[in-house]
């Protein structure tokens, strides 16, 4: 390849790379503009420095240690500088640096995902001492198995079992929730969710304009998340594949949503907002781990199989009295291992590559027992130490005043 023509290749490349990273960092507003609309107005601040806490706390983890074990190598620093450009073929086809970035974001929306899981009771500090163990180790351990490519404690690569995830259906969604839902069996549910009869009275959120806007930023972002994980962008082929992935992501979360609305429809009579939001991210989840072989139609039915099941899971969880005021343990667990599961009718194992289905069960067993274990550990150390849960009065009142001393809608307060 002539040298102007791959630096020219390599500049369009890097320059994707970064673009696709900062629409997956904008997911960080949608997580955060969801959650502030699914909980009452009393615990809305908490709720949001969480979202932007745990960026900043992702983002340094990662750099001081979470890339190194995900990928091997010394500490970042040492990773991304180098000679560059060489101007040969055998160079990367990106910069190193956008990698990184690329990759930080990654961690950053798995940890999002916990934040919803337990919102409205749990500690700020506790919290964001368990977002530095998640995102400096227990992600990248099990980054380091899937995308990483190497052996589950020395015994076995997944990738040769059959294993595949285009863009993290297991490696990011399920295993945040796999976190999330270790912290909220510690925590507890929140007062007044469950009645000593054992039924379920609804909380419901304070902005619901609020949920749909994060739902639509959601949504855009992911275009990134997919898209992204083409790695390149600037050779016909990798042009080709990137349109592909973008029509799948749109058609996958279209699908979730009108499914999940008619399901709720039909078992509740009304037309649920919320389990449609949710419907069209479960469609955006299913899709993640293979977005580049299903037609548009297969996106479609996947999208919308990962929206029914979504209603049925939301259900389940409270019939079994776990709380997730958000139902990301629905949303991003249930329908993350269901995306996994899907990923050998489109893209079955060859030589060439390609998944198994029993591949894709190892692979989602070894991420999820080793992400749920080793949460519990950590977050029953820290209840442990510092406790996980906020007094009964303060959740009376909202964290919000108990935990940053004031109010996201304070001219609503009675005086």
């Amino acid at each position: 390849m002539d040298n102007s023509i791959f630096e020219l290749q390599y500049a369009l490349d890097t320059f994707y790379f970064l673009i696709c990273g900062a629409l997956v960092m904008w997911m960080a507003a949608g997580f955060a503009m969801l959650e502030a609309g699914l909980v009452r107005s009393k615990n809305t601040t908490e709720i949001l420095l969480k979202n932007v806490a745990l960026y900043a706390v992702a983002c340094t983890m990662y750099m001081v240690c979470g890339y190194a074990i995900m990928y091997g190598g010394d500490i970042f620093l040492s990773t991304i500088t180098g000679d560059g450009v060489a101007g040969a073929e055998e160079a990367a086809t990106y910069a190193p640096s956008a990698d990184f970035f690329f990759q930080v974001v990654f961690v950053a929306t798995a940890m999002s995902i916990v934040s919803g899981a337990v919102a409205e009771r749990m500690k700020l500090w506790a919290f964001l001492a368990f977002a530095v163990v998640m995102t400096g180790f227990i992600y990248p351990m099990e980054g380091a198995w899937t995308w990483g490519g190497e052996a589950v404690f020395g015994m076995y690569t997944l990738g040769d079992l059959g294993f595949s995830d285009f863009a993290g259906s297991g490696i990011v969604h399920m295993a945040g929730a796999a976190a999330a839902l270790a912290g909220v069996l510690l925590l507890g549910a929140r007062k007044g969710k469950y009645s000593a009869s054992g039924g379920v009275n609804a909380i419901p959120g304070a902005n619901l304009p609020l949920a749909t806007l994060g739902t639509f930023i959601l949504w855009m972002g992911w275009f990134g998340f997919n898209g992204g994980s083409v790695l390149a962008t600037a050779s016909v082929e990798s042009a080709n594949a990137v349109a592909v992935v973008f029509m799948n992501t749109n058609a996958a979360a279209a699908g979730g949503l009108i499914a999940a609305l008619v399901t709720a429809k039909l078992m509740f009579g009304k037309a649920d907002l919320t389990m449609a939001l949710n419907g069209a991210l479960a469609g955006l989840v299913a899709i993640t781990a293979e977005p580049s072989t299903p037609t548009a139609l297969q996106a479609t039915l996947f999208g919308a199989i990962g929206g029914v099941l979504v209603v049925f899971a939301i259900l389940t969880l409270d019939k079994l009295k776990i709380d997730d005021p958000v139902g990301a343990i629905s949303v991003h667990g249930v329908v993350g291992f269901l995306g996994l599961m899907l990923v050998p009718v489109t893209n079955p194992l060859t030589e060439d590559g390609g998944s198994s289905f029993s591949g894709q069960l190892i692979g989602a067993l070894t991420i999820f027992v080793w992400v749920f274990v080793a949460s519990l550990i950590v977050w029953g150390i820290l209840k442990l130490v510092m406790g996980i849960r906020v007094s009964e009065e303060e959740e009376y009142e909202g964290v919000d005043l108990a935990e940053c001393g004031m109010e996201a809608y304070p001219e609503f307060t009675m005086k």
